[in-house]
C-alpha cells in the first residue's frame, strides 16, 4: 500500500460489535463480536455490516477479530477455534470489499492481547508471542495492521517489534485516559519518540470519547505524523478496564455492553459531523469511529474528504 495513504483525509469505519448487536447478533459468554465468526448463520450479517460502512463512505474497514484474541477464546472454552475465527474475520472483510466493488483497504485488527482499557501486566515476551500468533494468521489478508485500542507503552513496544519484523505498515491506535495519556502513564509524544518506526502510517486516539480527543488534539498535531481518531459513544468518558477479573459483570450471555457502559444517544449524525469537521480543521486526516458509531454516523463524514 501507499505509505502516504493517510496524508490525505480518509474515513475509517465505525463500531462493528455494537452494529452487529443492533442487527440481531446474540453474544455468547464474553465473545462479543467473535460470536458472529463462530456461527456461520451470522457470517452474512457480518459481511452486510462491513458493506454498510463501505457504502457510507469508509475508505478503510477493520477486520472483526478484536474479540478473537487467544485469551478470550480460552475463557470461553473455544481455544481450538483461534486460527479459524481470525482467518474467517479476514475472509469476510475481503468478501465485503469484493461485493462493494469499491477501492477500499482492509486493516487487520491487532487488539490488546489480554484485557481492554487496561495495562497488560504480563511478561513482554509473552505479549509478543500472542501478538505474533495473531498477526501471522491475518497478515496475508490485510493491507496494513491496526494496533486496536492499546493501553500501555509495553504493549506498543511488543506489537511494533512484531509488525516491524513482518515489514507491514501500521496504524497505531492508542486508548487515552482523561489526562491524555495511556494507562501506563506515558504521553502520546513519549510513545511516538520511543517506538515510532518507518512502518508507522498514522496515529489515532482509539475508542475514546469526543472530549478526550479534543483535549489530545494539540499534542497530536505537533508530532509530524498523520493523526485522527476512532471515537466511541459510551456514556462513561473513561471506560472501566475489562479483564479476566471483571468481564463477567459486563458480559452475561447475550448482554449488550451498552447496559453497563451506557450509550450517548444525544450524539446525532449532525453533532458527530460538526465534531469531525472541527478536528479536521485542526489538522486531523483520519476520521472514524468505534463503539456505537454507526454507518449513519460515518456517512455524515463523507463530505469531509
Amino acid at each position: 500500500m501507499d505509505l502516504n495513504f493517510f496524508k490525505k483525509t480518509k474515513i475509517l469505519d465505525g463500531g462493528m460489535g455494537q452494529e452487529l448487536l443492533a442487527r440481531g447478533l446474540i453474544s455468547k459468554g464474553t465473545l462479543w463480536s467473535a460470536s458472529a465468526l463462530l456461527e456461520e448463520k451470522f457470517h452474512q450479517l457480518l459481511i452486510d455490516v462491513h458493506v454498510s460502512f463501505i457504502n457510507a463512505g469508509a475508505d478503510v474497514i477493520v477486520t472483526n477479530n478484536f474479540s478473537s484474541k487467544k485469551i478470550r477464546l480460552i475463557e470461553n472454552k473455544v481455544e481450538e477455534k483461534f486460527e479459524y475465527v481470525n482467518q474467517k474475520a479476514c475472509e469476510l472483510a475481503n468478501k465485503a470489499r469484493e461485493i462493494s466493488k469499491k477501492n477500499i483497504l482492509v486493516a487487520g485488527s491487532l487488539p490488546p492481547q489480554n484485557g481492554t482499557y487496561v495495562i497488560d501486566e504480563r511478561d513482554i515476551n509473552t505479549i509478543k508471542k500472542d501478538f505474533k500468533e495473531q498477526a501471522e494468521i491475518i497478515k496475508p489478508y490485510v493491507d496494513f495492521f491496526y494496533l486496536d485500542v492499546i493501553s500501555s507503552a509495553k504493549e506498543i513496544e511488543a506489537a511494533c517489534e512484531v509488525t516491524e519484523k513482518m515489514n507491514m505498515p501500521v496504524l497505531v491506535g492508542l486508548h487515552l485516559k482523561k489526562n491524555g495519556k495511556v494507562a501506563s502513564g506515558e504521553s502520546i509524544t513519549e510513545i511516538l519518540k520511543k517506538y515510532r518506526s518507518n512502518n508507522w502510517i498514522g496515529l489515532i486516539g482509539a475508542c475514546v470519547s469526543l472530549e478526550i480527543i479534543e483535549k489530545s488534539l494539540h499534542e497530536m498535531s505537533n508530532l509530524n505524523i498523520p493523526f485522527g481518531f476512532k471515537a466511541n459513544l459510551w456514556k462513561v468518558e473513561e471506560p472501566l478496564p475489562v479483564n479476566k477479573f471483571n468481564t463477567a459483570k459486563f458480559n452475561e450471555i447475550g448482554k449488550n455492553p451498552n447496559d453497563t457502559l451506557g450509550k450517548r444517544d444525544e450524539i446525532t449524525n449532525e453533532i458527530f459531523y460538526n465534531f469531525a469537521k472541527n478536528i479536521k480543521d485542526k489538522g486531523a486526516n483520519i476520521l472514524g469511529g468505534c463503539c456505537n458509531i454507526s454507518p449513519e454516523h460515518i456517512k455524515s463524514l463523507s463530505s469531509l474528504k
